[in-house]
């Protein structure tokens, strides 16, 4: 066997320096993703970068055809709502961002972002064997096992960008996270959660294929939540609804009440003290509880 030179032992070290967390492969992942007539037009992998979102966005621009994939084995400036910024260890989640142009009624594109969370939820808890759960508009949760007090993590988030002509979606997703390693106390992973696989590979594979099957039904339908059973998914999905929560608004303003609803725009409907139904379209949602645990604040998921 020809020895490799230096350089190409160091960059075969740096690739494999953790055995837990093995690189994405990216040519299977083409193989079983790219394909004709699939919605999935290219797929990228990169060593690095600041932040997926950005990097596709900057490609939609430039022209990039619908159904681009750029995943990053690390990020140094994914970006949450609110321009929240976070970090993860090198292969320790799912950080990738997807290019949708969709042919419906731009009224309708606020839609997205919950499918998004619809589709990622269904294909965790199919694939990695997870109770899963949503917190409006965009938090992917996980909850503890019942001997646990830990309660519900955030293990995921989800950020839409309008770019382009359509839309570039981000989802973040802790996958292999030990305790030690998360951001804040109120995140999680799907390690710490017992999911049956952290192998990054299938669950890149299903999130990918679910949200592929709830795009082209949404679009199907011409983006009616109803049609595409869209909205009953959500709400199903939901742990906002039937809790008293705080929307923490633009502009400083609080609302407090009953989260009773997700209406026909996606947004969070809440049933005040004074008997009032108020929707909420954009916020910070806090789950308010009978007790005094640690309050799940901040932006502690992963998000593109």
């Amino acid at each position: 066997m020809t020895p490799q030179p230096p350089e190409n032992r160091d960059k075969d070290a740096g690739r494999w320096s953790d055995l837990g967390r093995p690189p994405l492969n990216a040519a299977a992942l083409r193989r079983a993703l790219v394909r004709p007539g699939a919605l999935w037009t290219a797929l990228d992998v990169v060593p690095a970068t600041g932040s997926t979102n950005t990097d596709l966005a900057a490609r939609a621009a430039e022209g990039e055809a619908e159904g681009a994939i750029l995943v990053a084995e690390e990020q140094s400036s994914g970006r949450g709502r609110l321009d929240r910024v976070w970090s993860a260890p090198p292969r320790s989640g799912l950080f990738f961002s997807v290019y949708l142009a969709p042919h419906v009624s731009v009224e309708r594109w606020g839609w997205l972002p919950l499918l998004a969370g619809v589709a990622t939820t269904t294909a965790l808890s199919q694939t990695a064997g997870i109770d899963t759960a949503l917190k409006w508009p965009n938090d992917i949760l996980v909850t503890a096992p019942e001997d646990s007090a830990a309660g519900e993590r955030k293990v995921g988030g989800i950020l839409a960008e309008r770019a382009g002509p359509g839309v570039v979606i981000g989802i973040g997703l802790n996958v292999s996270l030990t305790a030690d390693e998360l951001p804040v106390p109120t995140a999680g992973s799907l390690a710490l959660a017992g999911a049956r696989t952290t192998d990054r590979d299938p669950l890149l594979r299903a999130v990918l294929r679910s949200l592929e099957r709830w795009y082209t039904d949404w679009q199907s339908a011409d983006g009616d939540p109803v049609a595409s059973r869209l909205q009953e998914t959500y709400a199903a999905g939901c742990a906002t609804l039937g809790r008293s929560v705080r929307a923490e608004l633009p502009g400083g303003t609080d609302l407090t009440g009953e989260a009773v609803a997700i209406d026909g725009d996606g947004r969070l409907v809440l049933a005040t003290a004074d008997g009032v139904q108020q929707p909420v379209g954009a916020g910070d949602i806090v789950h308010l509880r009978p007790a005094t645990p640690q309050r799940p604040e901040g932006d502690d998921s992963p998000e593109p």
